[in-house]
C-alpha cells in the first residue's frame, strides 16, 4: 500500500529566491542579448529584430537602414537572410517609381518579430528569478 509523504515546507533556498530584487540592485541594471542559432550559420538576434521593427515603424527598408547607422545594402542583405531562415514571409516590398517603393511586415512578420520580444522578456525574468539568491552577492559594477 502506498502512503503519501507529507508536503514539505518550502527551503531556505525557495524563500530566499523568492526575494524581491532590488530597485537598484546589479539585477535591476543586467541586460540580455537573444541570439537563437540554427542549422546552416543563419542567426536571429537583436539586430535583425530591430532592423524589422524600423521596417514596420518607417515602412522602408532604407530608412530602417538610416535609423541603425546601417548601408541599405547591407539592411536588404539582413532581410534577405531573414526570409531565408522562412518558408513564409516576413516581409513584404514594393518597387518604386513615382510614388516611391516601401516595405512592410507582413503578419507572420509582425508575429516573429512579438514572439522574439517575448523570448527575451520571459528570459530575463527568469534570469532575474534564479540569481536573486545571490543578488548581495554581487561584487559593485
Amino acid at each position: 500500500m502506498k502512503t503519501k509523504k507529507a508536503a514539505k515546507a518550502p527551503g531556505k533556498a525557495t524563500v530566499s529566491r523568492q526575494r524581491a530584487i532590488s530597485a537598484q540592485g546589479p539585477l535591476s541594471r543586467a541586460t540580455l542579448v537573444v541570439r537563437i542559432r540554427f542549422p546552416a550559420e543563419r542567426q536571429l538576434g537583436p539586430g535583425k529584430i530591430e532592423l524589422l521593427e524600423g521596417i514596420e515603424r518607417t515602412g522602408s527598408i532604407s530608412a530602417a537602414a538610416r535609423e541603425m547607422n546601417m548601408s541599405y545594402r547591407r539592411a536588404w542583405l539582413l532581410v534577405d537572410e531573414i526570409s531565408h531562415l522562412f518558408s513564409r514571409a516576413v516581409v513584404t516590398r514594393s518597387i518604386g517609381g513615382s510614388h516611391g517603393g516601401g516595405a512592410q511586415l507582413t503578419d507572420f512578420g509582425r508575429a516573429l518579430v512579438a514572439a522574439f520580444r517575448r523570448i527575451e522578456a520571459r528570459t530575463m525574468s527568469t534570469i532575474r528569478e534564479e540569481l536573486a539568491a545571490f543578488e548581495s552577492d554581487f561584487t559593485a559594477v
